[in-house]
C-alpha cells in the first residue's frame, strides 16, 4: 500500500505477494481480465525495483492513509475465498476464517475507522449464513430461498455489534453500506420480512460509494424486488454494455427479472448465457434447472 504504487495494483500485490494467489485468482476477484491483471502486477512490481521501495511496516502515521488498501484486500481475500468455498483445493474455509481474523485484528488496532467496523459486520453477516447456501446433495441456493433457521444468530448478533460500533464514528462508506444491505436480509432470522425498499435505497447510496458492476447489477435486482421486475429491468438496461457482456450474474438477474414478466423466450436465452458464462458447478446446476422451466417441446 506504499502511496509511489498505483492505487488499482495495492490490493492484487496484497494477495500475491501474501496469499499467492495466481493472476487468475486475481483477476476474477477484481472482475478484470487475467491478462490485464498480470499486467497490472507486473508493473507494480517493475515499479518497486526501480524506486527501490522496501518491504517493510509503516510507521504510525502512515497506517490511516493505507488502510483502505489493507481493507480491500482483505475483502478480496474472503471474496476469493467464498466463491472457493466448496471448490477441489479446500483453501476457501481456511482463508474466509482468516479474513474474518484479519478484520478484528484491524479494528483493535484501529478502533476509529469506522469501515474497518463495517468490514468485520459485512463479512459475519456472509460467513453466518454458510450452513445454508447448499442443500444436503450440495445444490447452490439463492439467498432469498435460504433457510434462515439455519444461519448463525450468534454471528449475526456479533455483526450487528460491530455496525453499531461503525454508526456510532458517523463516517459512512462503502463496506457499511454493504453491512446493512446483509443486516437487512438477516431480519429473516429473527422472523422478519427483509425491507425491499430499505435494501434499494442503501444499494443506491452504494454505487454513489462504489459504482463496481456488482454492485449495480445487485442495486438492479432489490429494486426488482422492491418496485416490480420492470423496474429491475429498467435499472439493467442503463448499465454499460461492454462490462455486462460476460459478466455472469447479470444475465442470471435478466433471466430471473423477464421469468416475472412472461417473457419466457427472452429469458430462456438469458439463462442460456449465464449458464454458458457459469464457473461454479453448483450454481450452473442450479440455472440448468430454472432454465428447464423455459423449454419448449
Amino acid at each position: 500500500a506504499h502511496p509511489a504504487i498505483e492505487p488499482a495494483s495495492r490490493a492484487p500485490l496484497m494477495l500475491q505477494t501474501v496469499l499467492g494467489l495466481n493472476a487468475d485468482k486475481i483477476a476474477a476477484a477484481f472482475l478484470v481480465k487475467p491478462s490485464a491483471m498480470a499486467q497490472r502486477l507486473v508493473r507494480a512490481k517493475t515499479k518497486i525495483r526501480a524506486a527501490g521501495i522496501p518491504f517493510e511496516r509503516p510507521c504510525a502515521e502512515d497506517m490511516p492513509a493505507r488502510l483502505d488498501d489493507v481493507l480491500r484486500a482483505v475483502y478480496a481475500a474472503f471474496g476469493a475465498a467464498w466463491d472457493d468455498m466448496d471448490g477441489a483445493d479446500g483453501r476457501g474455509g481456511e482463508l474466509v476464517g482468516e479474513a474474518i481474523w484479519l478484520a478484528r485484528v484491524i479494528v483493535q488496532l484501529a478502533p476509529q475507522s469506522a469501515e474497518a467496523w463495517g468490514l468485520l459486520g459485512l463479512m459475519l453477516h456472509c460467513e453466518a449464513r454458510r450452513a445454508a447456501r447448499r442443500d444436503a446433495d450440495g445444490r447452490y441456493i439463492p439467498l432469498t430461498e435460504q433457510d434462515a433457521v439455519l444461519w448463525s444468530r450468534d454471528m449475526i448478533t456479533e455483526a450487528e455489534r460491530a455496525l453499531a460500533r461503525a454508526a456510532a464514528l458517523k463516517s459512512m462508506g462503502r463496506f457499511q453500506l454493504e453491512a446493512a444491505i446483509q443486516s437487512a436480509h438477516a431480519r429473516r432470522a429473527f422472523g422478519l420480512e427483509p425491507d425491499w425498499r430499505a435494501i434499494a435505497l442503501l444499494y443506491d447510496g452504494l454505487v454513489s460509494f462504489e459504482p463496481a458492476i456488482g454492485a449495480l447489477v445487485a442495486r438492479a435486482a432489490a429494486h426488482g424486488q422492491a418496485q416490480g421486475a420492470a423496474a429491475g429491468l429498467a435499472a439493467l438496461a442503463e448499465l454499460d454494455q461492454a462490462r455486462i457482456a460476460d459478466y455472469q450474474p447479470f444475465w442470471a438477474v435478466r433471466a430471473h427479472l423477464l421469468a416475472q414478466t412472461d417473457r419466457r423466450e427472452d429469458a430462456a436465452a438469458a439463462y442460456q448465457r449465464a449458464i454458458g458464462l457459469c464457473e461454479d458447478p453448483a450454481m450452473r446446476r442450479f440455472l440448468i434447472e430454472r432454465a428447464r422451466e423455459f423449454e419448449t417441446d
